[in-house]
């Protein structure tokens, strides 16, 4: 009976492996999220209500239970009211502020965990390997929350870019300073002197804050993802600390899946980590434009034209962007499927790993609307069926169809694997001005004698279309 305790840590792990394992795919991604919550469920029980005593031989309830349960009612009413109050435009915003409430918590875990190990105590003897534990959690907590906090601002506009020369080498000062004030302070706090932990806190609020505020927009989603593994590592460290296995697998594989998506998409974007650190791709300072779209003319179509372009097709292929969020049209873009479907026309979505701005942006945002999930094809299977396809409708997406991304070396984006909308016979692009995507360069697709331009909301566009595709 006294191991009671590890049997829920053990249900909780294997909660959250197996949940992890069902997010992989689009079908199984919201049980997937019911099996992982059922997991931390296990892990919450095990911690408050079961602590073993070798004292008296019995399990003992966790101190402060009333504080506890009554923070996690708060913060189950404040998470569950913004998740629905969110907007799908907003939602990377609300994963940002949310992995940076993980990662302050990771921070005052070792904040706490150091007042108790010191306790204003003249001379403390530290052990290194304790030590790293609660300096490791504290500094990667700290960076993430800072950092997080800076990316929702970014996402949400309310942050622009921070720039100014030599700011990598400072940062790279900053982040020295950083690591051997730690150092310091294992050294002096031997001997009762905490002065170098607060300095540790401050320098990585600083780095936190210079380590995100540099890097552009379209690079968010990576940076998102990188932020959520250093929680994940943060967190891990907690679980050394308090010898808590199902906090320490949790930590690891929040750190292991962020890690593993932050290299998916930069593989996506055929650049590596160091270069979205340091490349600033989408920020204020993106300049340029394709030099092969110069000269060319932009052909404008009209919904009856496309109507019946889609209607009389074999295949539609839609691939859908940030804008497609914005007008938040994924409701009649699957209505205007449905149709089109009754009809005879094979519908399917191409799905970039990048389109939006957090990873699977997309596969939620046409989840909502209970697009099939079998019709979301990934870019690397899509690519082939393009050369098969009658019409392609691109709703608000940009980068991600742009071909000077394999056509014109001296674009910010080029090597950047994209979907190959071009092959198709007819292009239909959905957007409200010629304005630039993320790269802020001009896309050579709209200059292609195959791609035509219907101007306008994108909800308003498609609506448009499915009125007339009625008729027809």
């Amino acid at each position: 009976m006294k191991h009671l305790q590890e049997l829920f840590y053990l249900l909780g792990s294997v909660g959250f492996i197996v949940g992890l394992k069902m997010m992989g795919k689009p079908d199984s991604a919201r049980k997937g999220n019911l099996v992982a919550a059922a997991g931390m469920a296990f892990a919450v029980l095990g911690v408050l209500f079961f602590n073993w005593s070798e004292a008296d031989e019995s399990f003992h309830i966790t101190g402060n239970l009333g504080l506890i349960l009554g923070g996690i009612a708060v913060g189950t009413v404040v998470g569950w009211l913004m998740a629905k109050k969110v907007k799908m435009t907003s939602m990377p915003e609300m994963v940002s502020l949310f992995n940076g409430m993980g990662g302050l918590c990771a921070a005052l875990i070792s904040i706490i965990e150091w007042r108790s190990l010191t306790g204003g105590a003249e001379t403390v003897t530290l052990e290194a390997g304790h030590y790293i534990a609660i300096i490791a959690g504290l500094i990667i907590g700290t960076v993430s929350f800072t950092g997080s906090i800076v990316a929702w601002g970014k996402l949400s506009g309310k942050l622009g870019d921070f720039r100014f020369g030599g700011q990598q080498y400072i940062n790279m000062v900053v982040l020295a300073g950083l690591l051997g004030a730690a150092y310091m302070n294992f050294s002096a706090a031997q001997d009762g002197n905490g002065m170098y932990f607060y300095i540790t806190i401050a320098i990585a609020i600083v780095y936190g804050l210079l380590f995100v505020f540099p890097i552009g927009g379209a690079d968010m989603p990576v940076v998102i993802s990188l932020l959520n593994s250093f929680t994940g590592v943060a967190a891990a460290c907690g679980g050394f600390l308090y010898h808590n296995n199902v906090m320490l697998m949790g930590g690891i594989l929040v750190g292991s899946a962020g890690t593993i998506l932050t290299v998916v998409m930069c593989k996506a974007m055929n650049r590596s980590l160091t270069n979205v650190l340091l490349g600033n791709f989408g920020g204020s300072s993106a300049t340029g434009g394709s030099s092969n779209a110069a000269g060319g003319s932009v052909r404008e179509v009209q919904a009856t034209d496309v109507a019946i372009m889609m209607k009389y097709a074999t295949k539609v292929i839609v691939v859908p962007g940030y804008g497609l969020a914005v007008a938040q049209a994924q409701h009649v873009v699957h209505e205007l499927e449905q149709i089109l479907e009754e009809g005879g026309v094979e519908v399917k979505y191409a799905i970039h790993p990048v389109a939006g701005r957090m990873p699977g942006h997309m596969n939620v945002l046409l989840a909502e609307s209970n697009v099939s999930y079998d019709k979301l094809v990934e870019m690397e299977h899509i690519n082939p069926e393009f050369n098969t396809t009658d019409v392609v409708l691109v709703v608000g997406a940009n980068d991600v169809v742009n071909p000077a991304a394999k056509t014109d070396p001296g674009s910010p984006i080029y090597g950047m694997p994209i979907l190959d909308v071009e092959n198709a016979k007819q292009v239909v692009v959905l957007k409200r001005s010629m304005k630039s995507g993320y790269a802020g360069i001009e896309n050579e697709l709209f200059y292609n004698p195959k791609c035509g331009m219907l101007f306008g909301d994108a909800k308003d566009s498609l609506q448009k279309l499915v009125n007339e595709v009625k008729i027809l």
